[in-house]
């Protein structure tokens, strides 16, 4: 089932903000798109702002990878993350000159900490609530439990949004749509009108070389892979981090972004240890073609590591198909995720499917995410009254 299979009834366009921040922790991305939670989109406004540094050591050093919050100090983090999510739908909506009466909803993804489909276990942190209060708009959030509870991998959670836009655009397919953030996660789009999705994480993305770097520097990536370009990549490591158990797993599939034991790149110079993590990112998305039910025509690189210049020469050498940034195609590759959770969230008003058995192997079609209302909220963009049908 994809958004081209939802049932077409006419109906308004919602004016959505979508809202996310990933693994990588470069900053808190906004979007506003308007759009029918199906088929039609329409991108208007995108802002990124940089997390407070204190916030974003704080989430580096001492939460990601925990799973509780004994000494309270995450659910403090918590708020101090929820209001600089407010000021950035502030600025977007700032930007696009919209005021809160004219947002029907805001898709607000929050942190991911930890996640741990095969303990049916995932934690973003964001309160919805707080940020509906705090801007006066209906929130959506935590939108991945239902899917994991249900068994499913509660990600990639963004392939909807990616056929909907590949729809269209007209692009020629089968097409892979490749997402590097702190993991890396595929799209693969089928051919016709109702294509099939297949989609899962394919290992790390720029997680691994961020936190390196991070360490080694204090820098917050390696600008354009110069790091890595200058360096030599130690094939006996590689080998052994791809024969990693993850990769003979059945997809769909998905991974937390301290799956990995990369201590190995610590006997390494910095530019060697580089080099080989840019390259471990690299085949592990050669392995993912494998399992494709027919090969792609080309791959469309979105999110932060498409800027990574090492890293996409690297991909054009070892991939099967040419490799593009999705700029080639007019998207945003700094937007599609933000952008993607506004769409969600029209959904999750709507009660369409948010994930699908090939794209997270949940069973059967979910729908998914909290909604947080506002007192006498009459914007919201539901399936009832004279709103959206």
């Amino acid at each position: 089932m994809t958004p081209s299979a939802q049932p077409s009834s006419p109906g308004k366009l919602c004016t959505a903000i979508g809202l996310m921040s990933g693994t990588s922790l470069d900053g808190i991305d906004a979007a506003v798109i308007r759009t029918d939670g199906r088929a039609i989109v329409e991108p208007v406004r995108f802002v990124t702002l940089p997390y407070d540094p204190d916030l974003q050591l704080f989430l580096r050093e001492e939460a990601l990878g925990r799973r509780d919050d004994p000494d309270g100090k995450i659910a403090r983090a918590e708020r101090d993350l929820t209001l600089a999510h407010a000021d950035v739908v502030r600025e977007v909506m700032a930007d696009a000159d919209l005021t809160p009466d004219q947002v029907d909803v805001i898709g607000f993804h929050g942190q991911t900490l930890f996640h741990d489909p095969s303990d049916r276990f995932t934690w973003q942190i964001g309160d919805g609530a707080f940020l509906a209060r705090e801007i006066g708009i209906p929130v959506v959030n935590d939108f991945r439990r239902a899917d994991v509870t249900a068994g499913g991998e509660g990600a990639p959670f963004i392939p909807l949004y990616h056929c909907a836009r590949a729809l269209a655009s007209g692009i020629q397919r089968p097409l892979a749509v490749l997402n590097i953030g702190g993991v890396a996660n595929v799209t693969w789009i089928g051919e016709g009108e109702d294509p099939d999705l297949l989609a899962f994480d394919t290992g790390p993305g720029v997680a691994l070389m961020d936190d390196y770097v991070w360490r080694r520097t204090g820098k917050a990536f390696d600008l354009d892979g110069k790091m890595a370009a200058s360096g030599s990549v130690y094939p006996d490591i590689l080998a052994a981090w791809l024969d990693h158990p993850y990769f003979a797993r059945p997809v769909p599939k998905s991974l937390d972004r301290n799956a990995w034991d990369v201590s190995a790149v610590r006997f390494l110079s910095e530019s060697d240890a580089m080099a080989t993590l840019c390259a471990f990112t690299a085949h592990a998305v050669r392995l993912a073609q494998s399992r494709f039910p027919e090969p792609v025509h080309e791959w469309l690189v979105t999110g932060g590591g498409r800027k990574n210049t090492t890293l996409m020469e690297t991909l054009s050498r070892v991939l099967d198909s040419p490799v593009r940034p999705v700029e080639s195609v007019g998207w945003n590759g700094d937007a599609m995720e933000a952008e993607g959770f506004a769409y969600l969230a029209v959904r999750s008003l709507m009660g369409l499917p948010l994930s699908l058995p090939t794209t997270t192997g949940v069973p059967f079609p979910m729908p998914g995410g909290i909604l947080h209302s506002v007192p006498d909220d009459s914007s919201a963009c539901v399936a009832t009254g004279n709103r959206v049908k």
